[in-house]
Parts: structure tokens; sequence; C-alpha cells
């Protein structure tokens, strides 16, 4: 079963939490005999800072929120932080589990605005908890662990602005230029995807035009206006390239997609498909209708479905 990025994030966080949890154990520990001591506190954060991997900056808080003593990072002490209150941030409205250490969830830096996340070990002394070890961690300085995700092929809806859905029924499709070419239009399309190395393509029938990537400048996007998608000619500009075997969408159905976004467009005039997108490596289509709700789907569940079903 491939994972979603809410799996990805969980065994991420997982693996984050194996390699912390026990240097700041170990820390808390020695930082309960100074406990009260902020002057004392520093130097302990300071002679163990290089233990904690990955860390940006250590501090100790009370109970209440309130810093002990003042942050301490790669460089050593960093003054006006001693009495900072961080009793409202995100990490200190979390509970702690029973072990005594949690992993926050990311949020953004009050300072840099970056995301970030908090790590908190209790401090105990007399087996009594007297506040808590916090270890600071920028994201950008965090290794990626986990696989990155697949997107997922099951069919999603989203749903768009309120105000377009509210007035559909007071509009009507009108013409765009590509309706007007639209079978030479798709045509030019199909060519680029099937025989000309493209593997993405948004279609946008009411300001006619396209972008596309290809496979060989696939960091780049290009925009075919009508006059483009209008002119056989602009497929010469691209060279032939076979269709990839790592495709999922089967080359001969990029013509079926084709027509039946065709059928979308022209069928209704009240709804009425605005824009479509293939990519034949996620094997996704996704369209937008005149209601300005999105679809995305594979393409065997699209081909599935007649005007019927949309209309």
């Amino acid at each position: 079963m491939k994972n979603s990025w809410k799996d990805s994030i969980y065994l991420q966080r997982e693996e984050l939490a194996r390699i912390l949890r026990e240097p700041l154990a170990q820390l808390a520990g020695r930082c309960a005999p100074a406990w009260g001591d902020g002057e004392a506190l520093e130097a302990i954060l300071a002679e163990n800072f290089s233990a904690i991997p990955h860390c940006s900056f250590l501090y100790c808080v009370g109970t209440d929120g309130v810093q002990m003593c003042n942050n301490v990072g790669q460089r050593g002490r960093a003054p006006g932080f001693l009495g900072r209150d961080r009793s409202q941030r995100p990490y200190m409205k979390e509970v702690v589990p029973a072990w005594g250490f949690l992993l926050s969830d990311a949020y953004i830096g009050q300072t840099e605005h970056r995301p970030s996340l908090t790590a908190l070990q209790i401090v105990s002394r007399d087996s009594q908890s007297v506040g808590y070890l916090g270890a600071n961690f920028d994201l950008r300085n965090l290794p990626v662990t986990s696989e990155l995700y697949e997107e997922p092929g099951y069919w999603r809806q989203v749903k768009g602005d309120p105000a377009i859905r509210g007035a559909v029924f007071q509009q009507c499709r009108v013409e765009s230029p590509m309706d007007g070419n639209i079978e030479q239009a798709l045509s030019i399309l199909e060519e680029l995807l099937t025989q000309r190395g493209v593997f993405q393509c948004q279609i946008h029938f009411s300001s006619s035009q396209a972008t596309i990537w290809t496979l060989d400048d696939p960091f780049r996007y290009r925009i075919l206006d009508h006059e483009a998608l209008n002119d056989p000619d602009i497929c010469l500009i691209y060279p032939p390239r076979a269709y990839s075997p790592e495709a999922a969408i089967p080359q001969r159905d990029i013509n079926r997609i084709l027509q039946t976004m065709q059928a979308l467009r022209l069928t209704d005039p009240t709804f009425y498909l605005r824009m479509a997108s293939i990519n034949i490596f996620n094997g996704m289509v996704s369209v937008t209708f005149s209601c300005d709700g999105s679809h995305y789907m594979s393409h065997v569940e699209f081909l599935l479905k007649d005007t019927t079903f949309w209309f």
C-alpha cells in the first residue's frame, strides 16, 4: 500500500523522535541538579549541545512556561531570552506524554518565520516534575528519512469559490476561440502527448490556451495560446519522442480522454468544462467545471463516466 502524505509525516516524526529522545533524556538528567540556577543551566547546555543532533538551540523553562535561562546554540549563549514567556507557544499547549518526551507538531517560528518544531523533555527532581528542557529545530536542518509519498489515485473532489457556485445558473458558456477550433486543438495536443514528449498538459478551455511540460525540459512549462493551438506546424518544434514505457496512461487512451473532455466542454451550456489536465506518469486526470468544482481521478475512472454522469 502506498504511503499518503500523512503516513510519510508520521514515519518522519517517528524516526526523529527515535534519535532525539535518549539524548534529551540524558541532558535533562544533567540539568536537574542545577535547576533554578540560570548560569549553571546555560553552562550545562553549552557543554552538551553537540549531543543533540540537528538542534538549533536549547533552553530550560519552568512548569509555567517561563524561561529559566537564555537560549544556548551552536555559538554558545544567546542573551535576551531569560524570563521569556513561552506558555502560549503551540508546543507548550500540547500534552506531554506520560513517558516525559514530546515532539511537537511543526509550526512557524516567531523570529525567522520558518517551519520549526520543538522537542520537550520533562525535568524531574526528587520524583517531581520541575520544568522542561526545550530543543528547537529548524526543519531545514532536519534529515528526511521517509520516502517521498505518491499522489493517491482515488477520486477527490475539491469545492471552489462559493460565489461562483451560487451564480452558476445565472451564467452560460460563451464560445471561446478554442471552442470554435476544438477538434484541431485537441488533435495537436494528442500529437504532443503521444509523439512529442509532452507528459503533462493543462488545458484552459475558457481562455483558449494550454500549458505543457516536456520530457526534454521538465522543469519549465510552455504556454500554447490559441494561435499555436490552431497551427499544426507547432508540432515541428518539439522533436519526436517515443511514448514512455513508464507512463501510467496507455498511449491509446489519450485520444479517448481528450474526446471526453471535448464532450464535457460542449454538451451543456450551464455546466461545462473550464479547465482540465492530464499527467501520463501519475495516470491522473483533473477537470474543473463552471461551478468551480474540481475533480481528480485516475484516467480509468474518468473514461468510465460518460456525460450523463456529469450532467
